[in-house]
């Protein structure tokens, strides 16, 4: 089984780090499951110091720009096209401010992929295309694990 780990990256402090590496920890230790995580992914698309200047080309080289972002959107994209189980969707505030989490849901629900959200935000302010896109909705990552491993453990 495989899980794509979606969630803010752009505007996140960590960039979504902490929360991707633990449900990595324990996907792979509780259930033997691996995961897509686009941090890591990133460097598959990308080469250092792509990864280290493309988002300055957004105010400099709209184009250059585009055709960076674009290999990421293809590699994600594709990931989920083809080998991906299950989405686990960490959405907080800054998640709203992106657009790959939405792009990402959308395409999973139209692939009929589960998506298992784990927010803390109250629902009535969550965007109803993206509630729509879930498949359950978790308080907390905790939450989740204990879903995991009663769905998935054998």
């Amino acid at each position: 089984m495989r899980a794509y780990l979606a969630g803010a990256i752009e505007h996140s402090p960590d960039r979504g780090k902490a929360w991707r590496d633990e449900m990595n920890f324990f996907l792979q230790e509780q259930l033997h499951h691996s995961c897509y995580n686009p941090l890591i992914e990133e460097s598959k698309y990308l080469s250092l110091e792509e990864l280290a200047t493309f988002r300055s080309y957004k105010a400099t080289d709209i184009e250059l720009f585009r055709s960076l972002v674009r290999r990421l959107i293809d590699g994600d994209l594709n990931a989920l096209n083809s080998n991906i189980d299950y989405v686990i969707c960490y959405w907080d505030k800054y998640a709203i401010k992106g657009g790959g989490t939405y792009g990402e849901l959308t395409f999973a629900y139209w692939k009929k992929i589960p998506v298992y959200m784990v927010t803390d935000l109250p629902l009535a302010t969550i965007s109803s295309w993206i509630l729509g896109c879930t498949t359950q909705i978790f308080s907390t990552l905790d939450d989740l694990k204990d879903f995991l491993l009663k769905k998935y453990k054998n």
